[in-house]
């Protein structure tokens, strides 16, 4: 019996836990070595005698060069602006399309849920140039709804086939049920339908508030000059300069940019997952 139990644990470590060790080293390691950076003074970042992987002495110089040198915190404003209003945006959209089509029959519906889809694959490369023009001609350049109104075209289509799926769970009986006691179609998709949704909604706004603040293609193009740059913009160009990097603040402001969106899944990791699971198994 003790035999046996070695065994199975023996194969528990193999199967189970050293695997789960690397995958956990190779998640953390990026954000580990970003801070030991944002951390060192630039004598021992330039030191190629010193291990670079340890940390010998620790400043806050990095950091407080970001907040003083750069527009970090007008640059955080700005993204949390346009992120909070596109995510807002495309979650209204994509609830109202994934309801029409995960709930209704139509002909044509399978077509367009497809299409939606692939409207996702689209490379923002390929769009940025048409929405250009748009945002000319609306005389929106560095302007928050200049963002706002053009990161839906990249989170809507994945949004909307993500509820889309997560709509096909909720049982068709209850809302049947609320509209024979009198409640219209968008009563009942408001006070039924739409919470038994929530975890999928959650795992849409994350997905989109993700996709939002990380964005660079569009807000370099439409809202790049001045004060008005996002998080990923304006590190970029107050911090790199021709051929000099400022390794140790550009590393600081990955780890700052990075606090809202692990706050973000932090909270609501579970409904995250059982979002995404349920909306990629059904329908």
């Amino acid at each position: 019996m003790a035999m046996v139990g070695s065994n199975r644990m023996q194969n528990r470590w193999i199967q189970l836990y050293i695997p789960l060790i690397f995958f956990l080293l190779f998640l953390i390691f990026p954000f580990y070595w970003m801070l030991i950076v944002s951390l060192k003074p630039d004598a021992d970042l330039l030191n190629t005698k010193l291990n670079p992987f340890l940390l010998y002495h620790v400043t806050i110089g990095h950091y407080t060069y970001l907040f003083t040198n750069t527009n970090f915190v007008r640059y955080v404003w700005n993204t949390m602006v346009v992120t909070v209003g596109s995510t807002v945006l495309s979650l209204f959209c994509s609830i109202l399309i994934g309801y029409a089509l995960g709930r209704f029959r139509f002909r044509g519906g399978g077509f367009l849920g497809s299409a939606i889809f692939l409207a996702y694959l689209v490379p923002p490369t390929l769009l940025f140039i048409p929405l250009s023009q748009v945002v000319t001609k609306l005389d929106l350049y560095n302007k928050y709804w200049a963002l706002i109104l053009t990161y839906p075209t990249f989170l809507i289509p994945f949004a909307s086939w993500l509820l889309m799926g997560y709509f096909r769970t909720i049982a068709r009986d209850l809302e049947d049920a609320a509209m024979v006691d009198g409640a219209s179609r968008l009563q009942a998709m408001r006070t039924i339908v739409l919470p038994l949704a929530m975890p999928g909604v959650l795992s849409a706004g994350i997905f989109c508030f993700t996709l939002g603040w990380n964005e660079f293609l569009y807000a370099l193009v439409f809202m790049g000059s001045g004060n008005m740059k996002t998080v990923p913009v304006g590190v970029v160009t107050d911090l790199i300069r021709a051929d000099v990097y400022f390794w140790g603040s550009l590393m600081a402001a990955g780890i700052l940019g990075s606090v809202p969106v692990a706050i973000a899944y932090s909270f609501f990791v579970d409904n995250y997952i059982s979002g995404l699971t349920a909306g990629a198994t059904k329908g």
